[in-house]
């Protein structure tokens, strides 16, 4: 993980509430959304970087990622949304 994703998940970690957040943080151009939060769960959809998502501000630490509820039930990786 690079430090600016660690930065990325420390300060979406002070989230208290949902959000409007912007998917940015993947080199391969998606991230997955996952049925959980963690890497074992399985891939519900992906979506591109520069779409939005909406978090209910609900987060867990799973492995090496916070990982972040979706307003859907869906889980992602802190590390791949930004502001």
């Amino acid at each position: 993980m690079t430090d600016i994703n660690k930065v990325n998940d420390e300060a979406l970690e002070n989230v208290t509430g949902g959000a409007r957040r912007i998917v940015s943080g993947s080199p391969v151009g998606y991230a997955h959304v996952r049925t959980g939060p963690g890497k074992g769960y399985e891939v519900a959809y992906d979506v591109d970087n520069g779409c939005a998502v909406y978090t209910t501000g609900r987060h867990t630490w799973n492995g090496d990622y916070n990982w972040y509820e979706l307003t859907n039930g869906c889980w992602i990786a802190g590390s791949l949304i930004g502001y």
